[in-house]
């Protein structure tokens, strides 16, 4: 063989070499090429809505006046007409009173009916109330002046309302509410001022609140108090499917579609939330930003998405 012929089939035998090998490397470098994973994702539109954030707080009712009713003469008392807990209006009968004339002369009227006098004097309200106490029963014997029942003015109930000290700029901002009553009826109500003494144990400052309504509502009655936190006619809502947070609770965060493959992570600021929405209050979402409602737990920053369906 010649040496020509030598080196022809050495450089042959070289490039099928580096052909074989370039071959293999490819191979090798398309078996290890990582599969993009994309994670299957339903995505929701930013909901505008108007939203209003609201305190609840504890209300007790009151009655500021209380009447008394005198006797207007001595003797002894012939009728009640009134029990314990009635409401009454004003001018309405309470007592008669049997004047100690009228009962000196009762045994010599029998005999002479020239001397007839009943001798019955009435006792009425002067505003409607409650009656709050009864001091005498029937047939016992009073002195003019004497207190013999309790009314408790019914115009001047009001609700006690207990603010926590830190809370006090909210009920300030509040001229307006709404008390709730134990049977979720609710009537509006007004804040005229509040007392000068904070409870000591509690640390509660105590706020008057007058209703617009006082109709057969009892004191000691404990109500609450809706006040406004704050409003917002155009607030950003989510659902809390779409908000994920950290294990403290300190930092929360949503998935946003930035297209229909890949979604990423955008920190939030929380406001106003009910049982089922959160508020966001920053940053300020558009109309057509896309965030990840179900599937989005667990996602990394700029994670590969499969949009399965948009709600």
């Amino acid at each position: 063989m010649s040496t020509k012929t030598r080196i022809q089939l050495f450089f042959f035998l070289v490039t099928g070499f580096l052909a074989v090998l370039a071959a293999c490397n490819n191979a090798h470098t398309t078996s290890d090429s990582p599969v993009a994973v994309k994670t299957p994702v339903t995505v929701i539109p930013v909901t505008f809505k108007p939203v209003t954030s609201t305190l609840d707080l504890p209300a007790t009712s009151l009655f500021m006046n209380k009447n008394i009713a005198r006797a207007t003469t001595a003797g002894t008392i012939e009728e009640i007409l009134i029990r314990q807990g009635d409401f009454i209006v004003s001018g309405q009968l309470l007592f008669t009173i049997r004047t100690r004339e009228s009962l000196a002369l009762g045994n010599i009227a029998g005999y002479d009916s020239s001397l007839s006098f009943k001798g019955l004097i009435n006792i009425t309200s002067h505003e409607a109330g409650v009656i709050n106490s009864i001091a005498y029963q029937k047939g016992d014997f009073v002195q003019e002046g004497d207190a013999i029942a309790v009314i408790s003015e019914q115009k001047s109930l009001v609700f006690i309302m207990d603010v926590p000290f830190e809370y006090q700029s909210v009920a300030d901002n509040n001229r307006e509410c709404t008390i709730v009553l134990p049977d979720e009826r609710t009537i509006k109500g007004t804040i005229t001022g509040k007392l000068p003494e904070m409870e000591m144990q509690s640390q509660t400052v105590s706020y008057i609140i007058r209703p617009f309504t006082t109709n057969h509502l009892p004191s000691n009655l404990i109500a609450r108090v809706s006040l406004v936190k704050s409003s917002n006619s155009n607030a950003i809502m989510l659902p809390k499917e779409a908000i994920l947070g950290n294990e403290t609770q300190t930092e929360f965060w949503v998935m946003k579609a930035i297209n229909d493959s890949t979604a990423i992570k955008v920190k939030i600021m929380k406001g106003y939330e009910n049982n089922n929405e959160i508020e966001i209050i920053e940053p300020r979402f558009n109309e057509n930003d896309r965030i990840v409602l179900r599937g989005n737990y667990g996602l990394p920053d700029t994670s590969g998405i499969s949009i399965t369906r948009e709600e």
